[in-house]
C-alpha cells in the first residue's frame, strides 16, 4: 500500500497501478474494515478502482495516526460483513432511448440485436461510484462491443441513459455532458436523498440489464425511487 496525503483532511491509500478485480477487492475490503472499526475522526471513506480516500477531522486525528491504524486494520484476517447485492435493471434499447445503438452495431459489424444480446447477457461488477452522484462504473464489457469514447461528446445526455466506452458500461443518473455511446435507457433512479445510503448501487454490487419495451419503460417512468427499487431492482442473492 502507498499512502498519499490529500491536503490536511484526507489520506489516499493506493493499492496498485492496474485496474482489476483483485485490486478493487482489496480496496473494498479496507473500506469495509474502516467502516466496521469506526475509527475516531474518520468522516468518510471513498473507494475508487484502485485506491481508497479516507476523509478525517484533523482536530480529532492526524494523517500519521490514521495511517498507523489503517496499516493495522489491513494486516488483520478477521472476517468483515460487506454489503453486496445483485440487481436486475430494466433497459429499453428501442427508438429514442438508444440514439447510438445503430451506429455502434454498424461500426462493430454486428446486428442491433447482437449488440443488445452482448450488452444484456453479462453480470457487471460495480467498481466505483463517481463523476455524478450515483453513477456506477460497471465492468467488464464484452470485448465484442468494446469501443473508445465518442470523438465528439454530447453536451446533454438524458438521465437514465445506459452507455458504453473503454471496456465499461454505465448509467447516467442525471442530464449531463458525456462522451460514451448511448445504447439504451432505464427508468430506475439511481440517487435520492430519501434513501440511506442515497446511492441505489454501491461498489461491490453486481448488475444485469434486462431488455424491456418502450411502452414498459414509459409505464415505469416517474415512479418513486423506493417503489421502483423494490419492484424492479430488488436484491437477489448471488
Amino acid at each position: 500500500m502507498k499512502f498519499l496525503p490529500l491536503g490536511d483532511t484526507a489520506l489516499t491509500v493506493e493499492f496498485a497501478e492496474s485496474i482489476d478485480r483483485d485490486t478493487n477487492a482489496q480496496v473494498l475490503m479496507l473500506d469495509a474494515r474502516i467502516t466496521h472499526a469506526e475509527l475516531d475522526g474518520v468522516i468518510e471513506a471513498v473507494p475508487t478502482f484502485r485506491s481508497l480516500t479516507v476523509h478525517y477531522d484533523p482536530s480529532i486525528t492526524s494523517a500519521m495516526d490514521l495511517q498507523a491504524e489503517i496499516e493495522e486494520l489491513s494486516s488483520t484476517k478477521a472476517a468483515v460483513q460487506t454489503r453486496e447485492r445483485t440487481w436486475r435493471i430494466p433497459v429499453c434499447y428501442e427508438g429514442s432511448c438508444a440514439p447510438d445503438l445503430a451506429e455502434v452495431a454498424e461500426r462493430l459489424d454486428l446486428t442491433i440485436n447482437e449488440v443488445i444480446e452482448y450488452h444484456s447477457s453479462v453480470r457487471y461488477f460495480v467498481y466505483m461510484i463517481g463523476f455524478l452522484p450515483g453513477l456506477p462504473y460497471l465492468g467488464e464489457l464484452p470485448a465484442e462491443i468494446d469501443l473508445p469514447r465518442r470523438q465528439h461528446p454530447r453536451v446533454r445526455v438524458p438521465p437514465g441513459s445506459v452507455a458504453i466506452a473503454a471496456g465499461l458500461t454505465t448509467i447516467y443518473p442525471y442530464e449531463s455532458p458525456g462522451g460514451w455511446h448511448l445504447l439504451g435507457r432505464t427508468p430506475i433512479p439511481l440517487f435520492s436523498l430519501d434513501l440511506e445510503p442515497p446511492s441505489l448501487l454501491a461498489p461491490g454490487d453486481t448488475v444485469q440489464f434486462e431488455p424491456v419495451s418502450h411502452s414498459h419503460h414509459d409505464r415505469l417512468s416517474g415512479m418513486d425511487i423506493r417503489e421502483v427499487s423494490e419492484q424492479f431492482a430488488e436484491r437477489v442473492d448471488p
